[in-house]
């Protein structure tokens, strides 16, 4: 239940940030947070990252919905005694169904953090985004540690074994 709470704040925060630039902002209009650095600036996308896939929104629905399933599939199933496991589980979850909304309702998704790290302009994104690359990036922490662990446990048990 914790998982899908996190998914559901994060499903929140995306959203009503996402309602609050549409309010409040012009298409294309920017605001600086910090000068040279970090921009608030309202952006629509019909793609994927970096703009990929413009207008294939079908895709998009297809792939947003076999991911929810196998999401919530490994949360009910694999995430038990794991919560750096379901965390990252959920913070993906969450993103999904952020991007998923905006896709279904305004046939787009509303970006909106906008940075420039040493004069690169960085594709715009938003929370959802952020949220599914947190996940991701605790996803590989898990699967590091994970993997080291079974390998210690496999060298545990060879070692016991030996000595019997």
């Amino acid at each position: 239940m914790l998982y899908y709470m996190i998914a559901l704040v994060v499903i929140g925060i995306d959203q009503l940030t996402k309602w609050m630039i549409v309010k409040s902002m012009e298409l294309g209009e920017s605001i600086p947070v910090i000068e040279n650095f970090f921009y608030i600036t309202s952006h629509r996308n019909r793609g994927a990252a970096w703009g990929i896939l413009q207008g294939q929104m079908w895709f998009f629905y297809i792939v947003t919905i076999l991911v929810v399933i196998f999401l919530i599939y490994y949360i009910q199933k694999h995430v038990k005694g794991q919560p750096l496991f379901g965390t990252a589980l959920a913070l993906m979850l969450g993103g999904a169904i952020g991007n998923f909304i905006d896709r279904i309702y305004r046939q787009e998704v509303v970006d909106f953090l906008h940075f420039n790290i040493f004069g690169y302009h960085f594709p715009i994104f938003n929370i959802a985004d952020s949220s599914l690359t947190i996940g991701v990036f605790l996803l590989i922490i898990y699967m590091i540690f994970d993997e080291r662990k079974k390998k210690k446990e496999k060298e545990d048990g060879e070692s016991l074994s030996s000595r019997k």
